[in-house]
């Protein structure tokens, strides 16, 4: 009963709070973005490492002044807390993953790519290995015929926390950095030859 009221509780304060703490990291960060002027009209997949996905709404935001985008989350608990944290910046979420519920988040998500639909996606989520590709988002990209754009976000003072994905949290008054790719096409790619080249393009400023 307890565990219960304490995460009612929480699903009610830290989205606000968390939604709180990224608007506050943005706005009092320098930001540099590195990337296409523009993406153009179609619609596209973004990915990013699960550990770097805190500041992810100011990367799509820079492209889609509108969000029109879906995002994969796990169907777990802290799924749901991001989940709901995002939808303060007009996210969307489709709920599933790798581990959990994965046909119906597989399905749903190409689904909403044919629609029309930008998606997002943790590449290594929800629960790891660490900067390991999935298969998820190439089988995602191919069915549904569109390209991805992946993005590395780098913050020169952080916090780094204890977790699989080594989550970073920026700290305030340093510099963001957004190193997002062009379309990449995976099309006519075979599946393991299209994981290794975006996990290379996803570690391409890795430390």
């Amino acid at each position: 009963m307890l565990k219960k009221l304490l995460r009612s509780l929480a699903t009610l304060c830290v989205p606000f709070i968390g939604a709180l703490l990224i608007r506050f990291i943005h706005l009092t960060n320098k930001k540099k973005f590195y990337g296409p002027q523009t993406l153009g009209d179609d619609n596209f997949i973004m990915a990013c490492w699960h550990g770097e996905l805190l500041m992810i709404p100011y990367a799509y935001k820079r492209y889609r002044k509108t969000p029109n985008v879906k995002l994969i989350i796990s169907d777990h608990f802290d799924g749901t807390l991001i989940a709901k944290t995002l939808s303060h910046f007009g996210f969307d979420t489709i709920r599933g993953s790798s581990t959990r519920n994965a046909a119906r988040a597989l399905l749903g998500a190409i689904k909403e790519l044919k629609s029309g639909c930008d998606l997002g996606i943790t590449p290594d989520g929800p629960k790891g290995p660490r900067h390991e590709v999935a298969d998820g988002i190439v089988v995602m990209a191919q069915k549904a015929k569109v390209k991805i754009v992946v993005v590395e976000i780098k913050s020169s003072s952080y916090w780094q926390l204890t977790s699989w994905d080594k989550f970073v949290i920026p700290k305030p008054f340093g510099l963001i950095s957004y190193y997002i790719s062009d379309m990449i096409d995976v099309s006519e790619m075979d599946l393991a030859d299209a994981k290794e080249l975006i996990q290379k393009r996803l570690l391409t400023h890795e430390k």
